[in-house]
């Protein structure tokens, strides 16, 4: 009777270790497929966001309205760049572009960008040796558009922060003084410089300080805009603008200029060749 009873419990014992060794392999099985699901899961995971990262940027197309209805495009008024800073929790719709400014000390590059993104932002400004960021957020056409302005100081030190400026830019604004001419002569070399490390972007010729510019004597005006601002314009193959800081003349009408010329908007910029006025020249 008795070794009934061991032989029987001896059998259950042998088929309850059975199972547990069953499950311990089921487990590890599974243990085996999850792990292996996972690691492809990283790998795979890898590849997109290494695809992702080395793709070239790319700026969509902005929705163009009815050509029969108003266009602030159309206008000189500010309205085609109304701010947008506020009301929205999301950086999705987001497009950044980046601008540079190049250009020798003492021309008004700085007062230039702080006219265009205003005292608020001038504010909340980044400076770093050598460099002054700023941004402004615009809303056009349902669309919102960050430009960081990149302004780099004149001086020589400074020389080693162009390449950072200028890597990814989408224009580049080369600025002299009207009022200077040894500022004007420097042009090309800051386009050389530029050009270096960025060969796609829009070049802009930006003269500075209009307002002073008039004031002087008819052929000296004569001089500067045919013999030698719209000639280094066309070396560099770039869009010349006269502009003033102090009176806001085509401040905003030269980030209308780039914003058109890179979403393929319905503006373009009438062409001014009279001396006493505000030159634009393309």
């Amino acid at each position: 009777m008795m070794a009934k009873i061991i032989h029987r419990t001896t059998r259950k014992m042998s088929q309850l270790c059975r199972k547990f060794v069953q499950v311990d392999v089921r487990w590890g099985v599974l243990k085996r497929v999850s792990f292996v699901g996972q690691f492809f899961r990283f790998i795979w995971n890898r590849i997109i966001v290494c695809s992702v990262a080395g793709r070239p940027p790319h700026y969509r197309k902005l929705p163009l309205r009815d050509p029969s209805s108003s266009l602030p495009l159309a206008t000189d008024s500010d309205t085609f760049l109304a701010a947008a800073t506020c009301g929205y929790d999301s950086d999705s719709d987001l497009v950044n572009l980046k601008i540079s400014l190049l250009g020798d000390c003492h021309i008004g590059k700085t007062t230039f960008v702080i006219k265009y993104v205003g005292n608020e932002q001038e504010k909340m400004s980044l400076q770093m040796e050598g460099l002054n960021l700023m941004d402004k957020t615009l809303s056009v056409q349902g669309a919102r558009i960050s430009f960081r302005i990149w302004d780099v100081a004149g001086d020589k030190r400074s020389l080693d922060q162009i390449p950072m400026a200028c890597k990814d830019a989408v224009a580049i604004l080369i600025m002299f003084d009207l009022t200077s001419r040894c500022t004007l002569n420097s042009v090309v070399g800051w386009y050389s410089e530029a050009r270096k490390w960025n060969q796609s972007a829009i070049p802009i010729l930006i003269g500075t300080k209009f307002d002073d510019f008039v004031r002087l004597p008819p052929d000296v005006q004569w001089t500067i805009v045919t013999q030698q601002a719209r000639a280094y314009a066309k070396a560099m193959k770039a869009t010349l603008f006269f502009s003033s800081a102090t009176h806001n003349i085509n401040v905003n009408k030269i980030f209308k200029f780039i914003m058109a010329k890179l979403f393929n908007l319905p503006w373009t910029v009438e062409r001014n060749l009279r001396v006493g006025e505000p030159i634009i020249d393309f």
